[in-house]
């Protein structure tokens, strides 16, 4: 069963956030609210699957036009209401999206854009001074996940099987590199770009924190406390380090990206 079927962004979204305000004039496929983590003002942020989205190729959780906007809408939002403020609240993304929204339709009607613009709204508030945490409890997969979560300056995610990380489905990955997904699977195996689970995409360098919860699909009361408290730290190493990424660098199989980066300097 897919994650979003389960609707886990759904449920940890609900479970982070009740009894907080709800942000309202955004489509139904995206929820938003503001509450209280620890002493900080938060924002969570979670696409969810929408059954009558006027969009059919997001309708199970996919990102495309109206997620795209809307997040972007959200984002900015909360970076209008809170400049000149000393404490700015946190964006928490919740992430469980299987894919951008492929469609004719929306490619016709800019999707790039829409995709662009939640990506820009994330950059943006993360240089002003909001810290951006992603919160990875399913699927992060493709433009989706560059739109909503990986601007962030910390990531998290829950340590469970249907947690995957890629650039791409596995059928839609194997048809690109003309294997089957036995053999795709294989070369994943000793290729960790190309693999899905989070061991491989740790060794990048890019995943902050890695949680082991007791009911990754529907949160109890004690999975919140841990993810909880594995915010409040993520906040307090935001805090005290760079607005920027620096902090995914460094990683065993990120020294190539260490000396493109210095190469670079050195020309520039």
């Amino acid at each position: 069963m897919s994650s979003t079927t389960e609707q886990r962004g759904l449920n940890w979204f609900k479970a982070l956030t009740a009894g907080s305000t709800s942000v309202a004039g955004l489509p139904a496929s995206l929820r938003v609210a503001d509450s209280r983590l620890g002493n900080q003002p938060v924002r969570y942020l979670a696409v969810v699957a929408d059954a009558l989205n006027p969009f059919p190729r997001a309708r199970n959780g996919e990102v495309g036009l109206l997620e795209g906007w809307g997040l972007a809408k959200a984002v900015d939002e909360a970076i209008e209401a809170d400049a000149g403020l000393e404490q700015k609240r946190a964006l928490i993304a919740i992430v469980d999206v299987p894919s951008q929204a492929y469609g004719r339709r929306e490619e016709a009607y800019g999707i790039h854009q829409a995709l662009a613009g939640a990506v820009d709204s994330y950059a943006r508030a993360r240089l002003a001074g909001h810290a951006v945490v992603g919160l990875l409890v399913g699927k992060a997969m493709s433009g989706a996940f560059l739109a909503h979560g990986y601007q962030a300056q910390r990531l998290i995610a829950l340590r469970d099987p249907g947690v995957m990380v890629h650039a791409m489905g596995k059928a839609a990955a194997a048809r690109i590199t003309l294997r089957s997904v036995e053999e795709l699977e294989v070369l994943a195996a000793s290729v960790p770009p190309m693999a899905y689970d989070l061991n491989s995409y740790s060794s990048l360098g890019l995943l902050w924190e890695s949680l082991s919860v007791e009911q990754p699909v529907q949160p109890s009361a004690n999975d919140c406390v841990r993810v909880q408290d594995c915010l409040i730290q993520a906040l307090a190493d935001i805090a005290s380090g760079s607005k920027d990424l620096r902090s995914r660098l460094g990683a065993t199989n990120r020294a190539a990206s260490s000396q493109v980066r210095e190469m670079m300097r050195a020309q520039w």
